[in-house]
């Protein structure tokens, strides 16, 4: 599992080197390959949230509004950057990119879903394997002490000599 507190500080590294970056280059598309790092982690932290709440660890007040504080500055640095290819006149540019990020992010939670799915149907079918051994050892012992009562009254029949 990832530590939400050191994804979050991956945000903060890729927007303090994009923020350097723009700084000194020209064009807003040079910015592809450290925008890429920025996207990718935000995504990271975001799961990295997403698993912390999901695995029910009670975090600290402090880390919790830590990451809430993060994840605020993340939309004010994505507002900024919206800004800068406003002004630059490549706003499709910035629709085409925040459309990618959001491709990524429905594609991984289907991924997540379709291993949820999968360990859900993994579970049921241990559960019904699990009930289907207990069905078939509850029938042998059925089967064993009928077929013991079955030779106990041969057997006391043959001593005491029944009656057929």
């Amino acid at each position: 599992m990832i530590d939400p507190i050191t994804a979050l500080a991956g945000i903060q590294t890729a927007v303090a080197l994009i923020k350097k970056v723009s700084k000194t280059i020209d064009d807003v598309s040079s910015l592809g390959p450290v925008l890429g790092k920025y996207f990718d982690a935000k995504s990271t932290a975001v799961k990295a949230v997403k698993q912390a709440k999901a695995s029910g660890k009670s975090s600290s007040m402090g880390t919790a509004i830590q990451i809430e504080m993060a994840i605020d500055q993340a939309v004010q640095f994505e507002r900024e950057l919206q800004l800068l290819f406003m002004q630059a006149g490549k706003i499709d540019v910035w629709n085409k990119i925040k459309a990618r990020a959001k491709s990524m992010d429905d594609d991984i939670a289907f991924e997540e879903r379709k291993a949820q799915r999968a360990a859900e149907k993994r579970a049921r079918e241990i559960k019904e394997a699990i009930e289907l051994f207990a069905a078939v050892a509850f029938i042998i012992v059925v089967l064993i002490a009928l077929s013991i009562g079955v030779y106990e009254l041969y057997d006391y029949c043959q001593t005491n000599r029944c009656q057929h």
